[in-house]
């Protein structure tokens, strides 16, 4: 107990030397403090560059992946910042001894404090906790972010009424009972972040998005890959590098399109078309015949289809001379057909999924002929360097099919002119 009278024999020495009782409360109060202080930054010192130090270099011969992220994270830094704080606390009671208001506010104060250390030592931990969770591949893409913040946002609010229970001296259960009259107020400032945690709660339970989908959405400028999802906002770096920010329950109340089952099933779509004048379209000469008989990809099916028509026109007597009689090759469809050999020969053409090489309506600009198959290549470079590879070919091989591509004239003259 003897520290405790230290404060009244250095006052009383004080008095002693000539000094008013006081001058020698505030000299004696001062030096106190000073002493709390210089104990304050002793005990920091030593935690900092001592136990710190230790904590890190076994931290980081450990094995283990968490407590490195923990300490990526200054968790124990900030744990150390308690020290003082709880050193202030206890040394107050007796250092202060005979100053019973300055005991209350340091004591107040030092509760303030080690309380909000508590609330960002525990946030921080979670931070930790999300980084960890993100380690393990089985979790890859399913971000729990949004709810990591949450739990933040509510050990705030409750660090929050228990400072004001301290300030005002009132117990928490005081303020919980009158918190109802605020609920429409609390609802009015959280209400992005309320509407944000039901919004990820559905994209989460939906499965609609994840870290790492390409996603569409034009209506916020955002087409690229998802970067983090939190409680108020879906980040999404767009291929131009550019970042946009998209509420998180814009999501659920707008159309975007995911690209996430494009990227699972192993292909990417093509489907285009070309519309052939139909002018240009007739049948087959027999020079003509002869001519695609030295295509490789159609030798076969020159040669099947020639014994198939003659057998047809055979046995049913057809009048060969007029060419609407019967059945005959045309350049359309031996074209259309090229473009499918083409096409399956293509290493880059996913056959396993929808293949198709088909005529739509024809219409006053022309017969389309539609591509609908699957590139091997998902990347947006590959991908359309592969699909534009393959109609420079085709439009380049249309007049070998004595073919024209069909352009409308009228259009052609007005950018002309």
């Amino acid at each position: 107990m003897r520290f405790i009278t230290v404060g009244q024999d250095i006052s009383n020495w004080l008095v002693e030397l000539g000094l008013s009782a006081d001058a020698a409360n505030i000299l004696n109060l001062l030096l106190i403090f000073a002493i709390m202080v210089v104990s304050c930054y002793v005990i920091d010192f030593i935690i900092k560059n001592v136990t710190l130090i230790v904590i890190a270099r076994f931290v980081r011969r450990s094995k283990s992946k968490w407590d490195d992220i923990m300490l990526e994270r200054k968790l124990f830094h900030k744990i150390a910042h308690l020290a003082p704080a709880i050193v202030i606390y206890y040394l107050t009671e007796w250092g202060l001894m005979g100053y019973p208001v300055w005991i209350n506010v340091v004591m107040t104060g030092a509760t303030l404090y080690i309380l909000l250390m508590i609330v960002v030592v525990f946030n921080t931990f979670l931070n930790g906790v999300n980084d960890i969770y993100n380690t393990y591949p089985s979790n890859s893409g399913k971000s729990i972010k949004s709810y990591v913040q949450v739990v933040q946002i509510v050990a705030w609010l409750i660090g929050f009424i228990l400072v004001i229970s301290i300030l005002i001296n009132k117990s928490p259960g005081y303020l919980l009972g009158g918190l109802g009259a605020f609920a429409a107020i609390l609802i009015l400032v959280f209400q992005d972040a309320i509407k944000g945690l039901v919004a990820g709660i559905s994209l989460s339970g939906n499965d609609m998005v994840r870290v790492g989908d390409w996603i569409s959405m034009p209506s916020h400028f955002a087409d690229g890959t998802v970067k983090e999802i939190s409680l108020n906002t879906v980040k999404v770096q767009n291929f131009d590098k550019s970042i946009s920010m998209i509420p998180t329950y814009e999501l659920i109340s707008k159309s975007f399109v995911n690209w996430r089952g494009m990227e699972e099933s192993g292909g990417r779509q093509i489907k285009r078309s070309i519309k052939i004048d139909m002018k240009s379209v007739k049948f087959c000469s027999p020079e003509m015949i002869e001519k695609y008989k030295k295509i490789h990809v159609l030798q076969d099916y020159i040669e099947s289809k020639e014994k198939e028509i003659s057998k047809y026109n055979f046995e049913n007597n057809v009048d060969d001379s007029i060419k609407v009689n019967g059945r005959r090759l045309t350049n359309l469809g031996t074209f259309r057909k090229y473009i499918e050999m083409y096409l399956r020969n293509n290493p880059n053409i996913n056959l396993n999924m929808t293949f198709l090489v088909r005529q739509l309506q024809p219409s006053e600009t022309g017969m389309p002929i539609e591509i609908f198959a699957f590139s091997k290549f998902q990347e947006s470079p590959e991908f359309e360097g592969l699909q534009a590879d393959i109609f420079d070919h085709i439009l380049s091989v249309i007049p070998e099919f004595e073919l024209r591509v069909f352009q409308n004239p009228t259009d052609v003259y007005n950018k002309v002119n």
